[in-house]
């Protein structure tokens, strides 16, 4: 199936999941959410396949196995692309719009891997550098951080701020408006394509795979 954007009824589904986060109200609009939600969700993936490989849908429930919540649906529909040791693309779709971005989130060894590459006074200012750029075309860091400085690093370090990170990634949300017709495909292109200075900078000093 060709992708044609997204209908208004994609983000009405979404809103009304949010106020009522149920089994009853998912089955309820099974029709909605296979025909307004995965259908066109399932037809983005395989438009963008050719340019970042296999794209990955998600299932919308949640694991609720080791979390208080639970409730059993994601308020979104993901997909993520690119993968590599944590490193990758991703689009959430929700009652807001649709939520762009990329970035890493990796275990003990990428974190390590990451810090030692902030603090480096080659890679370090070239991260810095990257996210300015983000910054000034709209896109805000996101990402588990902490409250003090890492071990191991002084107060005065100057890239304090990204070594308190734990896991980093820039994203953006995009209006419902801007994603009912075919052209909302260009704008994740043209998104993902926006990060991909960030990715090219985890995948070389995050990933192991692309580790030199």
């Amino acid at each position: 199936m060709k992708f044609q954007g997204f209908p208004d009824r994609a983000f009405e589904f979404y809103a009304g999941l949010e106020k009522d986060n149920s089994k009853e109200y998912w089955h309820s609009l099974k029709d909605v959410y296979d025909t307004c939600v995965r259908t066109p969700v399932e037809a983005l993936a395989e438009a963008l396949e050719e340019r970042y490989g296999p794209v990955k849908v998600w299932r919308p429930q949640r694991d609720v196995r080791f979390s208080n919540d639970k409730s059993p649906y994601k308020t979104y529909q993901g997909i993520t692309a690119g993968s590599a040791d944590s490193v990758g693309y991703y689009a959430q779709l929700s009652a807001e719009g649709l939520r762009l971005g990329a970035g890493f989130h990796g275990g003990t060894e990428q974190l390590g891997r990451y810090r030692d590459a902030v603090d480096d006074e080659r890679h370090g200012p070239e991260l810095e550098r990257i996210v300015r750029k983000l910054e000034r075309n709209g896109w805000g860091l996101v990402g588990e951080r902490l409250r003090t400085r890492p071990r191991g690093f002084p107060a005065d370090h100057p890239r304090l701020e990204l070594l308190r990170y734990r896991s980093l990634g820039a994203e953006r949300l995009h209006p419902p408006a801007e994603l009912h017709g075919p052209e909302a495909l260009d704008l994740v292109r043209k998104g993902w394509s926006g990060l991909k200075p960030l990715t090219d900078w985890l995948e070389a000093r995050v990933s192991e795979e692309g580790r030199p």
